[in-house]
């Protein structure tokens, strides 16, 4: 059984890999947000503003165009299989109604993350690789300063299936829509 600290700041020092259980088991509002891969957490703080303004349009875009009997929640505990448990920034559940702890990955149509200066590597590389490694068929990937991309799931891997141009996402896949990156 994990020990968290009481005061804000302090670190767990542990020889034995975390589990899913154990990051579980944490105080939920930590300040923070807590990943597992493999027995290793990844920790990152509270996102910037920038980054809160970009979700808050996907959060806004989104509804509209999804699908009947298909849900968006934002930053969810998504558990990948062993010792993987993710929090993306928002996801598309191929069901409504979710209220677990966490959902798993099947359950989800797509996984959505946006680039923060503190997860470049971990949305860029690691977490797309985890995702398509449990079979999410989609992954979107937005960039504060940049592009935003959908991959579809092919063979085991994501493949470009469309890229943001002058501040808007257009697609047709997993269902089809325009949003508006920009306001």
């Amino acid at each position: 059984m994990p020990h968290w600290p009481a005061e804000p700041g302090h670190l767990v020092l542990r020889v034995e890999p975390w589990t899913v259980e154990d990051v579980l088991d944490l105080p939920e509002d930590r300040g923070c947000r807590i990943e597992l891969v493999d027995g290793a957490l990844l920790v990152s703080p509270a996102p910037r503003s920038g980054h809160q303004r970009l979700l808050q349009r996907l959060l806004i875009g989104f509804p509209p165009v999804l699908p009947a009997g298909t849900e968006l929640l934002p930053g969810v505990n998504v558990r990948l299989g062993g010792q993987r448990l993710l929090i993306p920034d928002f996801v598309v559940m191929n069901r409504s109604g979710h209220s677990g702890l966490y959902c798993q990955a099947q359950d989800l149509l797509l996984a959505a993350e946006i680039v923060s200066p503190s997860s470049r590597v971990q949305d860029r590389v690691l977490k797309r690789q985890l995702y398509a490694e449990a079979g999410v068929p989609f992954y979107l990937l937005v960039e504060t300063d940049g592009p935003a991309v959908l991959f579809e799931l092919a063979d085991g891997e994501y493949r470009e299936s469309a890229r943001s141009e002058g501040g808007k996402l257009t697609f047709s896949q997993p269902f089809a829509a325009t949003l508006d990156l920009t306001r």
